[in-house]
């Protein structure tokens, strides 16, 4: 089990530098976006600050997935990013589910497996 919290650490970290360090280089084009997720998108590059934001937090929980270091703390700061990329896909853009079912199911696992860093949380 140890092996595949790794692999689905790194793999997850990697995905979140990808879409971050693409974004702030604008390595690619931007997709064309149609109808109610156009309309979204609009609103977010309308905001100046929500998109380079949350980009920031994939590029910081990215680099602590990977390294290995902080990964109790970017589970909690990426899985409200990780939500709202699902909800996003699975009422804007269907297309793009599979990528952000997997990528919340990832977050998830970590968060299980690293359930005693958290326990404390819960108690009164």
């Amino acid at each position: 089990m140890k092996i595949a919290t790794i692999v689905v650490r790194v793999l997850i970290g990697l995905l979140l530098l990808f879409a971050s360090i693409t974004f702030f280089l604008k390595l690619a084009p931007e997709p064309e976006a149609t109808g109610n997720f156009k309309a979204f998108n609009m609103g977010l590059v309308a905001s100046t600050y929500l998109l380079p934001l949350a980009k920031t937090i994939e590029l910081f929980c990215g680099i602590a997935f990977v390294t290995g270091r902080f990964v109790t703390l970017a589970n909690i700061l990426i899985l409200p990013i990780t939500i709202n990329i699902l909800f996003i896909n699975f009422f804007l853009a269907p297309e793009g589910l599979p990528i952000a079912i997997l990528l919340f199911a990832a977050n998830l696992f970590l968060i299980y497996r690293y359930w005693d860093n958290y326990r404390s949380l819960f108690r009164p």
